[in-house]
C-alpha cells in the first residue's frame, strides 16, 4: 500500500509556475523604479554651462551619471527573459557610464540599484503563493 500527496506536490508546483512571471515582471519593474531612483537628483562634480546658458552639475567619479537630458534614466524597461527579472536600456553609452573608459573615471549606478531594488524583489518574491489544495 502506498499514500502519498503527489496530485497536492503536483497542483502547488502549477501554481508557483503561473505564479512566478508575474512575479518577475513585478521585480523587473522594482529594479527600474530603482534605477529611476538612482538617476535623479544633484552631483558634487564639475559645474558647465548648458547650450542653453543654465548650468549642470556633472557626477563626480564613483557617482551615479547626474542627470542632464534625462536620456539615460528615461531609456530603461523592464524585460523577463524566463523567469529571471531585468532591466534593459539602448543607450550606447549606459555601459561606459558603468565602467568608465581610458579617458573617464566609472560612474557606477548598477550595484547602487540593486542593493536599492533587492529589499522590494525580496518581499515580491517571499508573499505566499495562492496554492489551492
Amino acid at each position: 500500500m502506498r499514500i502519498g500527496i503527489d496530485k497536492i506536490v503536483e497542483q502547488a508546483i502549477k501554481q508557483v509556475e503561473t505564479e512566478l512571471p508575474e512575479r518577475a515582471r513585478h521585480a523587473s519593474v522594482a529594479l527600474r523604479n530603482a534605477t529611476l531612483e538612482v538617476l535623479r537628483g544633484t552631483r558634487t562634480g564639475r559645474v558647465y554651462r548648458t547650450p542653453r546658458g543654465g548650468r549642470y552639475t556633472a557626477s563626480a567619479p564613483g557617482e551615479p551619471p547626474a542627470p542632464r537630458t534625462g536620456t539615460l534614466r528615461r531609456s530603461w524597461r523592464p524585460v523577463v527573459s524566463g523567469n529571471n527579472p531585468a532591466i534593459e536600456s539602448n543607450v550606447q553609452y549606459a555601459g561606459y557610464l558603468e565602467y568608465g573608459t581610458s579617458k573617464m573615471a566609472r560612474r557606477p549606478y548598477e550595484e547602487k540599484t540593486v542593493d536599492l531594488a533587492t529589499p522590494h524583489i525580496q518581499r515580491i518574491y517571499s508573499r505566499p503563493y495562492k496554492i489551492r489544495l
